[in-house]
């Protein structure tokens, strides 16, 4: 009776991933700036973070599953769980407006960039046209929010075999949304080097696109995971938090790129040279 618990809440035992995150977290930005320094040791600190991080993601998130599996993720938990991914998703949110500022500052307000010459895109700015490669793009992530929300209703109601088939066709697109934005990178009529140069447009269409093409990458993991999960039976109707966390992230990065798609690509793009 001493030990037994009268609430809801998961009390969690003492675990090293908080010390040990931090302090990789710490070698690996400051390994970073050492390397991109020229300072001795610099890349050895900033892969020896790397790794720490990598072991405390997967060594961390491994506990959580235990501890789901084990019943300590009670109904009350589960719902803390998703506050913290929604705020979580809330400050990605802010990360991409920071992008999108720069973007509409100079977008709207050209005259107070005096290095483009007053308009934007700059004159005689080659640019992507926004029909081709980007519109293929935009179809394939609107497919693949309907394959995730497909997985999603299947696990609901018990559908394991839809459950997987979704999975796999929303991972399959999003191996393809990379791997189309990868060949337009390689064929723009612009270089990533630009973004150093004073090009205001090169820089915010790189950093907002390139950004987002990373959560593309990371929401793809994420999707992997769960269906290595899935094909272990870890889910079910009625505790599947993970898979959760992994749809709500995919449709967040669907929506960026809807967001990117008409104001960086088409409306950016308006009035200037088509490559």
């Amino acid at each position: 009776m001493a030990g037994k618990t009268n609430h809801d809440y998961h009390i969690l035992p003492p675990s090293p991933w908080p010390l040990i995150g931090s302090l990789s977290a710490v070698a690996l930005t400051g390994g970073g700036v050492m390397w991109m320094n020229d300072y001795a040791g610099g890349s050895f600190v900033f892969l020896l973070g790397l790794m720490g991080v990598l072991a405390t993601m997967f060594l961390w998130w491994r506990d959580v599953i235990a501890e789901a599996h084990a019943g300590d993720h009670t109904p009350v938990v589960q719902l803390h769980l998703r506050y913290g991914m929604i705020l979580f998703i809330a400050s990605e949110v802010m990360f991409f407006v920071a992008w999108f500022w720069a973007f509409f500052d100079a977008a709207l307000f050209p005259s107070s960039v005096e290095a483009i010459g007053g308009t934007y895109p700059p004159a005689g700015q080659e640019v992507i046209d926004p029909f081709g490669y980007p519109l293929l793009n935009t179809l394939i992530l609107l497919c693949s929010g309907t394959t995730i929300t497909w997985a999603h209703h299947s696990l609901i109601h018990g559908n394991r075999d839809g459950l997987k088939k979704g999975l796999l066709a929303t991972i399959v697109l999003g191996l393809i949304f990379t791997a189309i934005q990868a060949y337009e990178y390689a064929h723009a009529p612009f270089a990533f080097s630009n973004i150093n140069g004073g090009n205001i447009y090169t820089a915010t269409f790189y950093m907002a696109t390139g950004f987002h093409g990373f959560h593309v990458i990371v929401g793809t993991i994420f999707l992997v995971i769960c269906y290595l999960r899935a094909q272990k039976g870890h889910f079910t109707p009625k505790q599947h938090f993970g898979f959760e966390a992994a749809a709500w992230y995919w449709h967040f990065v669907d929506v960026v790129w809807l967001f990117l798609f008409v104001a960086v690509y088409v409306w950016g793009s308006w009035g200037a040279p088509i490559h």
